[in-house]
């Protein structure tokens, strides 16, 4: 079988399934949070180390200002509200991507990492104006500010996930097939699993089923 260490998953859908049941792109945000945490549950239960969400990219901020502002209301209820359990559960939180929110937001996100950052049962990258295109820009221009040659470890290096696995898996609900600027040198052998299901109604039974059929498929990397 094979290993599994990290999940990459972008939380498509909730917008749709807000407008559809409830009437409310926010309520969508709302049910998706809930699903943020059976996930993180399952994740647990299924010993994985590393769990990357995609919350919030540097294309969402031309979303309406007030869907922005709800989005960033949650992040700091969820922030207020979770992270002491977060940190009794040994779950470490780390933020990639660029932290220009307000000073409240940003102070919350410092202080979260802070308090978690020892911990080692599950470590949840929260992606954040996060954006892979300018991730790699910021790459390279910190690899020629060094002056370290350009390779592929050097590189790595300097991306915002450091130190981290790339993903054996990468889910994204909803029913799009596009990586949407997401982790795009990370996923280079990362298997990949479209979702029909908007996020709000993706559940832990349909994260075990991707994780029973990734731990089956055969991975050649170039190999036969």
């Amino acid at each position: 079988m094979n290993p599994l260490n990290h999940v990459a998953i972008i939380m498509d859908g909730n917008g749709r399934w807000g407008l559809k049941y409830k009437n409310s792109r926010n309520e969508g945000h709302k049910a998706g949070l809930r699903t943020v945490e059976k996930i993180i549950r399952a994740s647990i239960r299924n010993n994985i180390k590393f769990l990357t969400l995609f919350a919030f990219s540097t294309e969402n901020w031309k979303r309406p200002k007030n869907e922005v502002s709800f989005l960033f209301s949650l992040l700091e209820n969820f922030l207020k509200n979770k992270i002491n359990d977060l940190h009794d559960k040994n779950i470490r939180l780390k933020i990639i991507g660029i932290k220009n929110f307000s000073k409240k937001i940003n102070k919350l996100l410092s202080l979260s990492e802070k308090k978690t950052s020892k911990n080692t049962r599950l470590q949840i990258n929260l992606a954040l104006n996060y954006g892979s295109k300018s991730e790699l820009v910021y790459a390279f221009k910190s690899i020629l500010k060094n002056k370290d040659s350009i390779t592929e470890k050097n590189l790595s290096k300097y991306l915002f996930t450091k130190n981290i696995p790339d993903p054996e898996i990468l889910i994204r609900t909803g029913d799009k097939k596009r990586l949407s600027n997401f982790l795009l040198w990370q996923l280079a052998y990362t298997e990949i699993f479209f979702e029909k299901k908007l996020w709000p109604a993706f559940n832990e039974k349909d994260f075990n089923k991707i994780i029973k059929e990734y731990k089956f498929i055969k991975r050649n990397f170039g190999k036969i």
